[in-house]
C-alpha cells in the first residue's frame, strides 16, 4: 500500500501512454503490461472512453463513515473493485484538490467524490474534469450539474446553527448567521475555520450573495466573537457537550449530536420573510480526465447518480437532502416545513474563489 492505493500505481506519460512502475508497488508485472497494451491500442484516448481494468480509483472528501457502505454497496453489484482515498477533517476538500491539481494531466484518480462544490468547479476550470453524459438525470436541476457532464451535484447538506436547548432559552435562539455576530455572544458560539471544506464554500456563496465589501465587514467581525475550531464536527461537540451556547456546523454533523441524546436543537438560519434562506451545499462528483480506468469510472458515476444512492444518504447517518427532484424521499434532518433555500449560483462562487480565498487567508490564517 501506497498513499493509502493498493496493486498497481498507474500513470500516463505525457503522450497519453503508460509507463510501467517498478518495485514492490506493482503486484503483478503482467497485469501492469496488459495495461500498457490497452492505452497503446486507445491511442491515449482520454475521458469517458473504454478502460479494462477492473479496478477504479475514487478521491472522495465525504467522511468514510457515509460513503463506505455506498461504495461497498457498488464493488459488490459490479465486480470492480473500488480503491478509495479519503481527506481529514481540518483539511476537507483541499487536500485532494491539492493532490489532483499536482497529479495534473497524469492521474492516479478516476472519480472524484467531493463533499462540497466550489473546488470541483475549480478543477473544471482547470481542464481536469472529463464530460460524461449520463443519460435519466433531468430531475436534478440544471445549475446543481454540468451541462457537458463536468460535474454532476447530489445530496445536499444545509449550513445549521446547532443549539444546546439546556443553556439557552428557546426565545434567545439564533435565527440568522447574523446572530454570529452578536456582541452579547462573543466567546460563547463557534464555527470551522473557513479555509476549507463547507465552511469555505459557504463563506464564498455570502461574498457572492452580499458583494466583497459587505461580506469582508461580517467576516472581520465573526473572527472578533466566535470561536473557530479545526472543523464542523468540532463545532457540534462543543455545543453539545456545553462548551459553546451554538454553533454553525452542516446537518450530518448536527443530527449525529442530536441522536446521540445531547441536548441540543437545529435551527434553519435565515428563514423569515425577506431573509436570504438556508444555504444547501451539494456533494459534487466528476470524472478526472485520463484517470486509469475511465470505462469503470462512468459506471461508477452512474451508480453514484441513482436513486438508491441519493435515497440511502437521505435516510442513512448523514440525513442528506436529495438534489433530484423526481425522489420523493426526504432527510431524516427536513424538518417539514417546506425549508426555503439559498438562491446560490455555484459558477460564480467558484469564479470569485481566488479573491475570497485571499481575504479569508488574512483574516483566518493564524488564529488567536
Amino acid at each position: 500500500m501506497r498513499d493509502g492505493l493498493t496493486e498497481c500505481s498507474w500513470v500516463h506519460g505525457a503522450n497519453g501512454m503508460g509507463e510501467l512502475p517498478r518495485g514492490p508497488k506493482c503486484m503483478s508485472r503482467r497485469r501492469c503490461l496488459r495495461r500498457i497494451a490497452a492505452a497503446a491500442t486507445a491511442g491515449g484516448l482520454a475521458g469517458c472512453q473504454v478502460g479494462t481494468d477492473s479496478e477504479v480509483v475514487v478521491y472522495c472528501a465525504l467522511d468514510n463513515d457515509f460513503a463506505d457502505p455506498i461504495l461497498t454497496r457498488f464493488q459488490q453489484q459490479s465486480g470492480i473493485l473500488v480503491r478509495s482515498k479519503y481527506d481529514v477533517e481540518s483539511n476537507k476538500t483541499v487536500g485532494l484538490v491539492n493532490r489532483l491539481l499536482l497529479e495534473g494531466k497524469r492521474p492516479r484518480c478516476d472519480v472524484f467524490w467531493n463533499n462540497e462544490i466550489v473546488h470541483t468547479l475549480r478543477l473544471v476550470e482547470k481542464g481536469l474534469t472529463a464530460g460524461c453524459p449520463i443519460p435519466g438525470i433531468e430531475g436534478i436541476p440544471t445549475n446543481y450539474r454540468s451541462a457537458e457532464g463536468h460535474w454532476y451535484g447530489l445530496a445536499a447538506r444545509a449550513r445549521v446553527l446547532l443549539v444546546h436547548r439546556e443553556l439557552l432559552p428557546q426565545p434567545q435562539w439564533p435565527r440568522s448567521i447574523h446572530d454570529l455576530v452578536r456582541p452579547e455572544w462573543r466567546g460563547k458560539v463557534g464555527i470551522a475555520k473557513p479555509l476549507f471544506g463547507t465552511t469555505a464554500s459557504h463563506a464564498a456563496a455570502l461574498f457572492t450573495h452580499w458583494g466583497q465589501q459587505k461580506a469582508t465587514s461580517f467576516f472581520r467581525d465573526l473572527k472578533k466573537n466566535v470561536v473557530v475550531l479545526p472543523g464542523n464536527k468540532q463545532v457540534a461537540q462543543a455545543v453539545s457537550h456545553g462548551r459553546l451556547l451554538f454553533g454553525l456546523t452542516d446537518t450530518d454533523d448536527a443530527i449525529i449530536e442530536r441522536e446521540q441524546g445531547a441536548p441540543v436543537e437545529i435551527v434553519f438560519p435565515d428563514q423569515r420573510s425577506g431573509e436570504m434562506g438556508t444555504l444547501f451545499i451539494p456533494n459534487s462528483l466528476c470524472v478526472i480526465d485520463r484517470g486509469p480506468n475511465p470505462q469503470n469510472a462512468r459506471q461508477l458515476l452512474k451508480y453514484l447518480l441513482s436513486p438508491e444512492v441519493e435515497t440511502s444518504l437521505a435516510e442513512g447517518p448523514s440525513g442528506q437532502f436529495p438534489v433530484n427532484q423526481d425522489l420523493r424521499v426526504r432527510s431524516r434532518v427536513d424538518p417539514g416545513e417546506g425549508i426555503n433555500w439559498m438562491d446560490t449560483d455555484f459558477n460564480r462562487v467558484s469564479h470569485q474563489w481566488n479573491t475570497v480565498a485571499g481575504i479569508l487567508r488574512d483574516l483566518f490564517a493564524v488564529v488567536e
